[in-house]
């Protein structure tokens, strides 16, 4: 764990309350996402915090793919994409043009944006996708909303950002739980005592110390931790099939005077170069496209 001590995931219980919950906190990743555009302030929060809750969000549901949260058309905002993947793996961009004077001109925006959440899963070869309208300009609410919408589920999420961190903390009510039947209270006084967490403590306190402070009586149980990474799922064989995708005379409308196509990852800021040969055979559909040089 050493190496990802700064970002990971832990799940946990709340076995008085009969409640399940999810913690992330990030920062090498974060950072690395960071780093990789001069965001305006306000964006770059607000891409902490959906980073953050794309990880989240993969704590309570098992599966071999990858989770992604997307918002497009926010005012200025043309794009926020965050994504988690089941191994851990994080990666995550906006898009924006001109000022941007705080979040609520973003999540406020008319028309309202739409928020998606989407699981791609490859062992099954399905793709799930849950929409709701932006309507609210709190992100915790939005992604509470999404929640009871599309999962009828119960759910409490508070995300911060700041002091190159990012963490995100999670609870859901347990459907059937015995425990929260014989206690009609029990998911009311959780969420006020989610509520009384500050953005510094969800920054800075060890995981144990945190949940203690909050929920000592609800009999926490606290899982071993998962660790989270940078990580981009950019490969030549997905810009090659992304070039056969635009068409021939697209493809080689790119063509630079050197004679290479030059592609270059949003993400990671990965360098993919196809001189011509590499592209016929793009066009054609044969070749290793695998065996040329990427160059970071």
């Amino acid at each position: 764990m050493s190496e990802f001590a700064n970002d990971f995931l832990h799940r946990f219980e709340l076995e008085r309350a009969g409640v399940r919950g999810v913690f992330v906190r990030l920062s090498d990743s974060w950072n690395q996402v960071r780093e990789r555009a001069d965001y305006p302030s306000v964006l770059a929060d607000l891409l902490g915090r959906t980073l953050a809750a794309s990880a989240l969000f993969t704590g309570n549901i098992k599966f071999d793919g990858a989770l992604s949260i997307q918002i497009k058309n926010a005012g200025p905002v043309g794009l926020l994409f965050a994504e988690c993947g089941s191994d851990g793996r994080l990666r995550g961009l906006a898009r924006w043009t001109g000022d941007i004077a705080d979040e609520a001109a973003l999540l406020g925006a008319t028309p309202a944006p739409l928020l998606a959440i989407t699981i791609d899963n490859r062992d099954s070869g399905q793709r799930y996708q849950g929409l709701v309208p932006v309507e609210d300009a709190q992100l915790s609410t939005l992604f509470e909303r999404y929640f009871e919408r599309s999962e009828q589920l119960p759910t409490r999420v508070l995300l911060a950002c700041g002091d190159g961190r990012c963490a995100g903390l999670m609870l859901q009510r347990l459907p059937g739980s015995v425990h929260a039947d014989d206690d009609a209270d029990a998911w009311n006084r959780v969420g006020h005592l989610l509520a009384s967490a500050r953005d510094t403590e969800l920054l800075a306190l060890a995981p144990e110390t945190l949940l203690y402070r909050l929920f000592h009586e609800e009999s926490v149980r606290l899982h071993a931790s998962k660790p989270l990474r940078f990580g981009c799922s950019c490969s030549r064989e997905r810009v090659a099939g992304m070039l056969h995708s635009l068409g021939r005379a697209e493809g080689e409308a790119a063509v630079r005077e050197d004679g290479m196509v030059e592609v270059t990852c949003e993400f990671c800021n990965t360098h993919y170069r196809f001189d011509r040969v590499d592209l016929e055979q793009v066009f054609r559909g044969a070749g290793d496209m695998a065996a040329a040089p990427i160059r970071h």
